[in-house]
């Protein structure tokens, strides 16, 4: 039987380091605001000028690959998720491909939008493929550039406040012993409007428009950035934070026990939980919850930010570094966000 194991993991964050009390200057904040609704204490941003969610994407594969071994000519498929890409279409994968000089080679490259539950969905996808035999090399990337869409003034605080830019990779491979051990996925698009970045988009300000906003741009035909768009600036993410944080600290034991329990196993067997770092205030909820130690989670929000579907990736491979992860432990990934998606996955190491 086939199984699938991670053999290689690589991050890459940007060199620019933003404070909380950079933030003071362009919006009404405070570090203290900032800290006790969210942990965050800084985080990444990358320069506009030489970098993007492809290059930042190719710095950690390059890592990724370069520990597990593995030439890129090896690698038979590529998966990456975001939900920051370089352009509209087409999508990162075929990007990051040419970015790493890979397209000789012509493998296949999915992009995922599951934000950030994004890694794990891409781990289920990639995870099956190599089991059914098909695959045996599948570079796995989560990636964002999210400060180049975020409103910097104080109508946009609650949001811009939270998110970071960085990269992280994985290298997963077939193998004769057991790796990921499970994957559980869910959504449930009821609230999907409540954690998005609506506009610009297809349905051209008039479905969304009409029914939310009361107002009408039929008369365009089908522009995609309409006048009143324009005039309201209305054209950033936005998000309602108590129904998030509501809702992830109930589902987020939820699909990590839902795992546990199709294994047979139960929230004392975990070495190392990973979860997506939305919110320091949610992990530490889900952590009393699971009654796991600090040294069983790992937590980097303070440091980077939320980095959507590159927080899981990049906080895997710091706990890893740090030689938290060894050998036999029993490692949890678990994620919530936009969609809202989620998911779980368990993994032995």
């Amino acid at each position: 039987m086939n199984y699938t194991k991670i053999a290689g993991l690589g991050y890459y964050v940007p060199e620019n380091i933003v404070r909380n009390e950079d933030l003071v200057n362009l919006m009404d904040t405070s570090d203290e605001w900032i800290i006790e609704r969210t942990g965050i204490e800084e985080r990444r941003y990358g320069s506009r000028m030489k970098e993007t969610t492809t290059t930042m994407a190719a710095k950690a594969s390059e890592l990724a690959l370069e520990r597990a071994g593995v030439d890129k000519k090896d690698i038979d498929f590529i998966i990456f998720a975001t939900l920051s890409p370089d352009y509209f279409f087409p999508g990162c994968g075929v990007l990051v491909q040419r970015e790493l000089k890979m397209t000789e080679y012509e493998a296949p490259a999915l992009d995922i939008r599951n934000q950030c539950s994004g890694f794990i969905y891409g781990l289920s996808i990639a995870d099956q493929f190599i089991k059914t035999g098909q695959y045996r090399n599948i570079l796995l990337i989560g990636a964002e550039m999210h400060s180049m869409g975020l409103d910097f003034t104080t109508r946009g605080r609650n949001v811009s406040v939270i998110f970071g830019d960085g990269a992280g990779a994985a290298v997963l491979q077939r193998s004769d012993e057991p790796g990921i051990l499970q994957t559980c996925l869910h959504s449930n698009g009821t609230h999907a409007e409540e954690l998005a970045f609506i506009n610009p988009g297809s349905h051209s300000g008039y479905h969304l428009g009409v029914e939310r906003f009361g107002y009408d741009d039929r008369k365009y035909g089908g522009t995609f950035l309409t006048q009143k768009m324009w005039e309201d600036e209305d054209y950033y993410p936005n998000m309602n934070g108590q129904l998030v944080f509501k809702t992830a600290v109930t589902k987020f034991p939820e699909v990590i026990n839902e795992a546990l329990n199709m294994q047979g196993l139960s929230a004392s067997d975990i070495n190392m939980l990973i979860p997506h770092q939305a919110n320091l205030r949610i992990s530490q909820f889900v952590q009393r919850q699971l009654k796991l130690r600090d040294d069983q989670v790992w937590n980097n929000i303070q440091r980077f930010g939320n980095t959507t579907a590159a927080s899981i990736p990049i906080a895997l491979t710091e706990a890893w570094e740090a030689g938290k992860i060894k050998e036999g432990d029993l490692v949890c990934l678990a994620a919530f966000g936009s969609g809202f998606t989620w998911g779980s996955a368990l993994i032995r190491w």
